[in-house]
């Protein structure tokens, strides 16, 4: 299909933009949020969906009470967050606090993209917004999680985002609360 010229590859994506934003159909916005998402995983796209601006329709859905919505535009950061300039548009557009609220979904998989999404958005500048204490328990709270993907992720994210000190700190904060995931509902199976 992608055989086509970079114009043919431009347009089909400005097609799907379009449908978005033309359709009443929450399925064919859900259809539409699950391509783009597919899309910003291949580098060749990138250019096209920045000026596109589809990281803010994408950071736009984390807003929404359709958890589909939510889902793919999770998705959607979280492939965008590993292109660099994807990432500063991220950043610049307050993104670390739209993903953060998204670490108390009920949806594994949008909680395992936030984590992600976090890592792909950590720079020198942003670090110390997203190694905040309040993140940090919620990860050590993951950590325990019965999900080997979240229990994963999460060890991943305390060992490569954090320094020991930060973590220890975090864990000394967390002493004599509950050991689950207080104000932070665990996602469901």
């Amino acid at each position: 299909m992608w055989k086509k010229s970079s114009s043919d590859r431009f347009e089909y994506l400005q097609t799907l933009v379009t449908e978005f934003q033309d359709t009443d159909s929450d399925e064919a916005k859900e259809q539409v949020l699950a391509n783009l998402a597919n899309f910003a995983y291949d580098p060749k796209n990138m250019e096209y969906l920045r000026e596109l601006q589809v990281a803010d329709l994408f950071l736009d859905m984390l807003t929404e009470e359709n958890e589909n919505f939510v889902e793919f535009g999770m998705g959607g950061l979280c492939n965008l967050s590993m292109d660099p300039e994807c990432r500063d548009i991220i950043l610049q557009s307050g993104g670390i606090a739209l993903v953060t609220n998204r670490l108390s979904s009920r949806r594994e998989e949008t909680i395992l993209s936030a984590i992600t999404t976090l890592m792909n958005l950590r720079t020198p500048s942003s670090r110390s917004e997203i190694t905040d204490p309040a993140i940090l328990q919620c990860m050590l709270r993951f950590s325990l999680s019965e999900s080997p993907r979240l229990r994963n992720l999460a060890a991943v994210f305390l060992q490569d985002c954090c320094s020991e000190e930060q973590v220890a700190r975090a864990e000394q904060q967390m002493q004599g609360q509950q050991q689950t995931a207080v104000g932070i509902p665990l996602p469901k199976d």
